[in-house]
């Protein structure tokens, strides 16, 4: 433990010129149980205020829909956090692995907050906010979203977070950023290639090859000509269009991967993501085709950084381990627990 706590202190220093894991991930949207249902019991929480204190291995988190400052078990934190990100339905191996990347985003995320609190979070760590931090339900969320299968589901995820429940990724001794996505093109990206920065070692275009057999792997959209003005004009009102609807879009150039980087859009050259987030994409993974019509085919779902959870899903049902799973889609990383030791002497 003494190790651990060196080596994020150290980490510390290093934190603050990473983004955060929030804005690494894409929620999931799978169409299917995207909550974890738990036993009768509720998750142990308590209000509290103040600078974060690291009085003990407790989460303090603000509750977006109340103001407060919860007191959260490290236990229920994961539970709750796998089950608003992975669905339930997914292999047990595939919830350790979104367990362990969970908690890694929750410890590094914490030691920041004790290095440089966020006015914002009033003393916690992070918030329910799934636009800014992981998305985490509640019980009662839990409750609400399993209905009849809320014990089943509940029990399913729990056993999972248990057997990993120390676990996170470092990298070089340092907690990792737990980048995951829903589904990838097929290949994860670089994130360099989707966010501004440095390339992170460990976060690097890997193949996902059965992402393309996942529901909904492929999507197509249509708009009319006035609908594109109006989306693009809204965001750049002094935008030209040509005359011509065929010379409105020319993808400039794409990733490793196959994503979109840069879009000329008119007279505008813009990124793919942003190309993504004024349609209201899946992916930046897309081509633009015109008939009449505008028709934006998508691959994959999300930023495509890191691990692919349907992919995980996949390998797991393939009979891979979490922690090769987890190795796989983050390179050169080792899985430790809070004391120390190596999962790689774990019997696995």
């Amino acid at each position: 433990m003494k190790k651990y706590l060196l080596v994020l202190a150290v980490f510390a220093v290093l934190l603050l010129g990473i983004p955060s894991a929030a804005f690494l991930k894409d929620s999931m949207a799978s169409g299917t149980d995207k909550a974890v249902s738990q036993n009768s019991t509720s998750p142990e929480t308590s209000e509290t205020s103040g600078q974060p204190q690291d009085a003990s291995s407790d989460y303090l988190m603000l509750d977006t829909s109340t103001g407060k400052v919860l007191t959260v078990t490290q236990r229920d934190y994961i539970i709750g956090a796998v089950s608003a990100e992975m669905p339930a339905a997914f292999h047990p191996e595939a919830l350790k692995a979104q367990a362990i990347a969970v908690h890694t985003y929750a410890e590094r995320q914490k030691l920041k907050e004790l290095q440089k609190p966020t006015a914002e979070l009033n003393g916690a760590y992070f918030s329910n906010d799934p636009t800014r931090f992981q998305a985490f339900f509640t019980d009662e969320k839990m409750r609400e979203t399993f209905g009849e299968k809320y014990e089943e589901n509940y029990a399913k995820i729990s056993a999972a977070a248990d057997e990993v429940l120390n676990k996170i990724i470092v990298y070089q001794g340092e907690p990792i950023v737990a980048a995951f996505h829903s589904l990838s093109s097929g290949n994860t990206e670089n994130s360099s290639d989707v966010w501004d920065g440095s390339p992170v070692d460990y976060l690097v275009s890997k193949p996902s090859l059965n992402d393309v057999y996942a529901p909904k792997y492929e999507q197509e959209y249509q708009f009319t000509p006035e609908e594109i003005a109006e989306k693009f004009k809204a965001k750049y009102p002094d935008l030209i269009f040509p005359e011509l609807e065929n010379n409105w879009f020319y993808i400039d150039s794409v990733t490793d991967a196959g994503s979109v980087k840069y879009i000329i859009v008119g007279d505008k050259t813009i990124r793919g993501r942003e190309f993504r987030e004024i349609l209201g994409l899946r992916s930046a993974c897309f081509e633009v085709k015109f008939n009449k019509v505008f028709t934006v085919t998508t691959r994959g779902y999300g930023h495509g950084v890191g691990m692919s959870q349907y992919g995980a899903n996949f390998m797991a049902n393939s009979g891979i381990l979490y922690d090769e799973i987890l190795k796989h889609y983050y390179t050169g990383v080792e899985i430790i627990d809070t004391g120390g030791n190596s999962s790689e002497t774990d019997g696995i």
